[in-house]
């Protein structure tokens, strides 16, 4: 296996938005099982750094794959967008204002009678906020609309640093 094939190559995948995560999972273990290190000891010194640096670069690709915004992310990269900017801002209007009420939302979770249930509440609507995005970003990417594709991309660095946010938050509150 070379490693400098792109990460959709190095499990046979088509480059796409669209991903069967139960088949990654299953093309994962395999290249873990096949260019695991433990499984170079006996080799010489040049092999042993082979393995490892694949290893990695599998670990990387599955990483990266597995993950919504970063398999975003990386398609983009393929298709010469410096995508991996967090300073790309939509300019969704509306769609920054709701940002910002939903952080009211969040910060005003932690004061009311009941937290736990307001940021139950408050996660169901931001992880449904998420997959309309991800569609949208599935929709652009799919008709090779790229500047558009961009633009949803920087929502869903929205919708996944607030979905981190409440989850940091109801960690926080379970150790009171």
């Amino acid at each position: 296996m070379s490693i400098a094939k792109n990460f959709f190559e190095i499990f046979s995948l088509p480059a796409s938005w669209e991903l069967d995560q139960s088949v990654l999972d299953k093309k994962f273990r395999t290249l873990q099982l096949t260019f695991h290190p433990d499984r170079y000891a006996n080799k010489n010194d040049f092999e042993k750094r082979l393995a490892v640096q694949t290893a990695s670069t599998i670990n990387q690709a599955y990483e990266t794959l597995s993950s919504p915004l970063l398999r975003a992310q990386y398609l983009l990269k393929l298709e010469g967008f410096d995508a991996d900017q967090e300073s790309h801002i939509t300019s969704d209007g509306q769609f920054l204002m709701q940002q910002m009420l939903l952080r009211e939302a969040l910060s005003d979770a932690k004061d009311c009678a009941n937290p736990k249930d307001a940021l139950v509440a408050l996660s169901i609507e931001a992880q449904q906020a998420a997959a309309k995005i991800q569609s949208e970003f599935a929709q652009y990417f799919n008709t090779k609309e790229y500047n558009q594709a961009f633009d949803a991309l920087a929502k869903m660095q929205f919708a996944c640093k607030f979905v981190s946010d409440i989850s940091r938050l109801e960690a926080e509150l379970e150790e009171l």
